[in-house]
């Protein structure tokens, strides 16, 4: 996996395993990204004190939630093992989402029941009570994930590679130095885009998000961005300990002084 010459073999299996378990990480959470998506959306409005009555809601999806270990895991992947490395985890991340969307296409095309409409199963009226089919919760995933799937390659690419391509910028720009600066400069960068191009996309293409009828569709959009991003914020600026801590603990262990380009 990594080309040095006369490597000690016990160095080279601590680099091969730190690769394998922040890629495995990364992909780990990208997929449960994915698959999760827009299927919840939490309201943490009363945490911040806003009231039931307010047109603004700070609302997240769950698919959120594991977003920002996506960016810590290629933050530490380009800061250890170089820039190929960390463009390279992300083009598998952009195949696992293709494959993703495979499996739940195949789940859904064998012995399709013939009360699928517009891929999914919708409650039937049983003696005058709404009974759920078997196999719904099934439906109801796939046809929102492949929406936000497709959202989420868009927004991915675009975003992963900014982030790589900032941190590297901005590492050659103070040779190699604030790490802190870095790390946060092209998380935040990448996920604004990111959070713009889902929420966005997941609308207009997968119509998937939750909308409250009499508020603008704008305002709407603008509260779901805002909300996304501003939680991606707080983990961003937060994962800058943990993210000094790993370095420093893995270069002495791993034996690496600067960046791997191989």
């Amino acid at each position: 996996m990594f080309d040095s010459v006369q490597l000690d073999p016990v160095i080279r299996r601590r680099r091969e395993w730190t690769f394998l378990v922040l890629t495995g990480i990364f992909l780990g959470s990208l997929t449960m990204l994915n698959i999760l998506g827009v299927s919840r959306f939490i309201d943490l409005s009363s945490w911040f004190g806003i009231s039931e009555q307010s047109d603004f809601r700070f609302s997240i999806a769950i698919g959120v939630l594991p977003y920002p270990i996506t960016f810590l895991c290629t933050d530490l992947i380009s800061e250890i093992f170089g820039r190929r490395r960390a463009n390279m985890v992300v083009w598998i991340g952009l195949i696992l989402n293709l494959w993703v969307l495979l499996v739940l296409w195949f789940g859904g095309w064998l012995e399709a029941p013939p009360e699928l409409i517009d891929g999914r199963l919708t409650p039937q009226i049983v003696s005058g009570k709404a009974e759920v089919p078997y196999g719904y919760a099934f439906y109801e995933i796939r046809k929102l994930t492949f929406g936000a799937t497709f959202a989420s390659m868009i927004a991915y690419l675009t975003a992963q590679f900014v982030d790589v391509h900032i941190f590297h910028l901005l590492k050659k720009k103070t040779k190699g130095k604030k790490l802190w600066l870095r790390n946060n400069v092209s998380t935040l960068s990448s996920q604004m885009i990111d959070s713009v191009a889902v929420i966005l996309i997941t609308y207009f293409y997968a119509n998937a998000l939750p909308m409250k009828e009499g508020v603008p569709i704008s305002y709407q959009l603008l509260m779901f961005v805002l909300s996304s991003y501003a939680f991606k914020v707080v983990f961003a600026l937060l994962d800058t300990i943990p993210i000094y801590y790993a370095v420093r603990k893995l270069r002495p262990f791993l034996e690496i002084e600067d960046e791997l380009e191989s």
